[in-house]
Formats: C-alpha cells, structure tokens, sequence
C-alpha cells in the first residue's frame, strides 16, 4: 500500500471554483448595498415608524382628529401629549391625520412625476433627432411655468380635494426628472450592451425597458426622493395660501400654517408639525442615497 503521507493537497477543480465563486442576483447586490449605508437603514426604519404611527396610531388614539374637547389651548400634558388648539381640537391626533395626508399627497406626487417624467426622458434621448427636440421643448415649457402660481389657479375650484392638489403638482414637477432622465439616456444609448441588443434584433421598447431605464435608476431615484420632499413644502405653501387640504381635513403644511400667529403664544401647535415635515423629507431623502448607492450598476459581482 502506497503512503500518501505528506502528499499536497490537489487544487480545487473547475467545478467547485464555480461554486466557491458566484454571481449574485441583482436583488441581492441592491439589497446587499443598502444595507450598508447605515444612515439609509436608519432613516427606512424611522420613516417606517413615522407611517405606521400616523396610520395605525391615529386608529387607536383616543381622540380624532376632528373632535372637540374641553380643554382649550392646554399646552402638551399626558392627557394630550402635544396639547390641544384654540377650539379643543388633540394635536396629537390632528399631527397623525396630517401626517397621513402628507405622506399620501407626497408619496402620489411623486409616483406620477417620476412615471411621467422617466418615460418621457428615457424616450425623447433615446430616439433623439426631431423626437427629442419636440418633446424637450414640451418639458421646457413646463419648467418655465411658475409652479405655486399655476397650482394655486388651478387647485382654487377643487374645494381642497387632496388627490387633485396632487395630481395637478405632478403634472407640474415631472419635467425635472425628464430632464434628467434625458441625459443619462443619451450617454447609455452609445454602450456596447445596447449595440449587441440592436444587433440581436432587440425591439426599442425592449432597449428602453430592459437596459436603459434599469441603468438609470440611481439617478430617477435621487431626483423622485426630492420629489417627496418638494411636494411636503410646495402643499405647505399652498395651504398658506389657503389652496390645498381645506378644514375639516387636515395635512401637515394646513397645520404649520394654521399656527403661524400663534408660535409665541402656543408653540407646540407650530413646532409639533415643523418636526414631522422635516423627520419625514430628511429620512427619505437619506433613503434615496441609500438606494442610490445600491442601485449602481458600475458594481455587478460579488464573491460569496
């Protein structure tokens, strides 16, 4: 019998090399680096715990939102946590219910503006020529619009109706990511991987579809946060100018606008919705750089 003692180990073979070494779906590189940005993981779970607090928490709360209680202009004591208004109205429940039509209004704007916009730009830089010059003129005049002035004429016959306020500040915001879009279609349309699909006889819309909206979507991405975060300031606006959400309803720009006046005398019923305003357009936005990182399509492989 031979001895084997001392003999060196024989080398991987092919196969298990393949198996030591594999590539990783796409789901698990953009859920990978993610992970990775603490302040984006951070900011999903506060924003998490922000709309779970509006929309569970206001079902459970004991006051609504619309209730008038006997204590009038208390400041914030365990009975009312954030105090209660000049007509007994429970802050707290009127936060949450604001809240929840903020995050509803934003969340839509953005949706609609960033669908629109990024058919719109993936389009018009992909085809070019007269396509894109007509299309690119089309959003420019959107851009020149002055957004407040517009929104405000055309939500004055809505009596408030928030879906509306919505749709009519999307109808305005899309042509910022068009733009942008637009750009970064330009330069992906000239990569080899869109010359071999052309080659392989690959239809437009698969291209645009399959390639260059994916690989655009750090950028999409960045732009439809600013979105969620412009769309909280643009409804403030408008409320202050008595334009959006309309009482009995209530949003949180309604809220701060409301309490204006009374900042000196009755704080709690001005900084209580400041603060969830801005808690809610910091955390997406760190959100954004988060899924902005992870979606980098510059990174591929992974090592197991």
């Amino acid at each position: 019998m031979s001895d084997h003692t001392g003999a060196a180990p024989r080398p991987p073979s092919s196969a298990q090399a393949a198996v030591a070494v594999r590539q990783r779906s796409q789901g698990e590189l953009v859920l990978r680096r993610f992970l990775r940005h603490k302040a984006a993981v951070i900011s999903l779970a506060l924003f998490a715990a922000v709309v779970l607090l509006a929309f569970v928490g206001g079902a459970l709360w004991r006051y609504d939102y619309a209730d008038i209680t006997s204590a009038v202009s208390v400041p914030p004591s365990l009975d009312h946590p954030f105090g209660t208004d000049n007509l007994g109205h429970d802050t707290f429940a009127q936060v949450l219910r604001g809240t929840q039509r903020s995050i509803e209004i934003a969340l839509l704007i953005a949706f609609l503006a960033g669908l629109v916009g990024t058919l719109w730009g993936a389009f018009s830089g992909y085809y070019r020529g007269i396509t894109d010059s007509v299309m690119m003129r089309i959003a420019d005049l959107v851009l020149t619009l002055p957004l407040l002035a517009v929104a405000a004429v055309l939500t004055r016959a809505t009596s408030g109706s928030w879906w509306f306020v919505a749709l009519v500040i999307a109808a305005l915001q899309w042509a910022y990511v068009s733009r942008v879009v637009r750009g970064v279609v330009l330069s992906l349309r000239e990569k080899e991987y869109v010359e071999a699909s052309r080659a392989l006889g690959a239809t437009d819309r698969w291209i645009i579809f399959r390639h260059l909206i994916p690989n655009a979507l750090g950028p999409i991405i960045v732009n439809v946060t600013i979105l969620v975060a412009a769309a909280i300031l643009v409804e403030t606006a408008l409320s202050f100018l008595g334009l959006g959400v309309q009482p009995p309803d209530t949003s949180l720009g309604l809220l701060v606008s409301e309490a204006d006046t009374a900042v000196s005398t009755r704080p709690w019923l001005f900084y209580f919705p400041g603060a969830f305003i801005v808690v809610i357009a910091l955390s997406i936005n760190f959100i954004g750089d988060g899924l902005r990182d992870a979606f980098d399509p510059t990174q591929r492989k992974v090592r197991a």
